[in-house]
């Protein structure tokens, strides 16, 4: 037996299973994208990109930063970028950056949750990163029932008295169902519970959602209670990386405990350039925004008229489940047959069971396409 046995016959256990993925080519030049995160159309539109990289040219933005950001010291794309996020989000807060929303969730959650006497509630369905963050910090932690702030009310309780911090950790939006958490009742919660640190990750809501296109949050009437918000650049800000805003004190804390703050080579200042345009500008593309939102109502409206099953919130992630991996391998192949590009979704992103079409809508796609990709699943299913 040799030593790569363990591993060989797992795979083979996910070939079994219709598990097995790999890295797919290009799609074919001329498929609708109903699968990537480009939520706004900003990665499709080459005049916002020939816009900015006309001027980076002229400014010389370095390509590389060469060391992490203690090593590479203070470069004024970094400290541009977190002083405009931390005064569109205000209150008083702070921002760090992040390589990706994947560092960020593990950094900040094994660095908040290493302390005493801390404890970490979370959502059933919050994000891979946040639970190997959970993993990481070693710290005593429960998940409660999807969206259930009667649940999570009971292990509150329980809990309070014993801890100094209890870190509850949602998504405001769910990256694979695309229904939202009840944040103002969550915020409602801190009144009785005041050690309750209140952690919202807004991966799949920043630049999409919100008045301004910081989230579902930020237009909360009592924003200043989500302690902390996490957002990511890669996907409707169409660049690369991560943020966080929360108190001065905590950005100064995952500074000194954060491990993939600390050990990670930071990003380049170009892409750093890149992401600052692209927020600059969010608050004027509300017209992106209503579009995407507009997609959104009409492929529900779709669904429902042809008999298929719809989310509760017309969003502009919907999830269609089909109960098996090779169901929804053989309806993602026919459908790009249609020049309709919907990848299957599987064990382990979702569990089994619940196997599923993960319909991401686009500003960049045209009402037509939505109502061909109806009309290819009402025949399909």
């Amino acid at each position: 037996m040799t030593p790569y046995e363990p591993y060989i016959c797992d795979l083979e256990g996910l070939w079994a299973s219709r598990n097995f993925r790999s890295v797919p080519p290009d799609a074919p030049v001329g498929l609708v994208d109903f699968s990537s995160n480009d939520y706004l159309g900003l990665g499709a539109d080459p005049e916002l990109q020939n816009q900015f990289m006309a001027d980076a040219a002229r400014r010389m933005i370095p390509l590389t930063s060469s060391a992490s950001r203690l090593l590479a010291g203070r470069q004024k794309e970094y400290d541009y970028l977190e002083h405009l996020l931390a005064r569109l989000y205000g209150g008083g807060r702070a921002a760090l950056l992040f390589n990706s929303g994947y560092h960020a969730n593990t950094g900040l959650i094994s660095a908040l949750a290493s302390r005493p006497r801390t404890m970490i509630l979370a959502d059933k369905l919050v994000h891979a990163s946040i639970i190997d963050g959970i993993i990481l910090s070693k710290a005593p932690f429960e998940r409660f029932v999807h969206n259930s702030v009667e649940r999570l009310e009971r292990l509150l309780g329980r809990h309070h008295d014993s801890c100094d911090a209890i870190i509850v950790a949602v998504e405001s939006v769910y990256s694979m169902d695309g229904d939202q958490a009840p944040l103002a009742d969550l915020i409602r919660l801190k009144e009785r519970y005041p050690r309750m640190i209140l952690y919202v990750d807004e991966a799949h809501a920043f630049g999409c959602c919100g008045r301004a296109g910081l989230g579902l949050c930020h237009d909360l009437e009592e924003f200043n209670k989500v302690d902390i918000v996490v957002g990511t650049f890669g996907k409707a800000a169409a660049s690369a990386g991560a943020f966080a805003v929360m108190a001065r004190q905590l950005r100064d804390y995952a500074v000194n405990r954060s491990r993939s703050f600390i050990f990670s080579t930071s990003l380049p200042p170009l892409n750093i350039a890149w992401t600052s345009f692209i927020v600059e500008r969010l608050a004027s593309m509300t017209p992106r925004r209503e579009a995407l939102h507009s997609l959104a109502g009409r492929l529900n409206a779709g669904l429902k008229e042809a008999g298929l099953p719809t989310p509760d919130y017309p969003g502009h992630i919907c999830p269609l489940i089909v109960g098996s991996a090779e169901r929804a391998l053989s309806l993602s192949s026919a459908l790009a047959d249609e020049g309709l590009k919907i990848l299957p979704i599987r064990t382990p992103t979702v569990p089994p069971g619940t196997e599923r079409l993960r319909i991401s809508l686009s500003a960049a796609i045209n009402p037509s396409d939505v109502d061909r990709l109806v009309s290819a699943l009402r025949r399909m299913i």
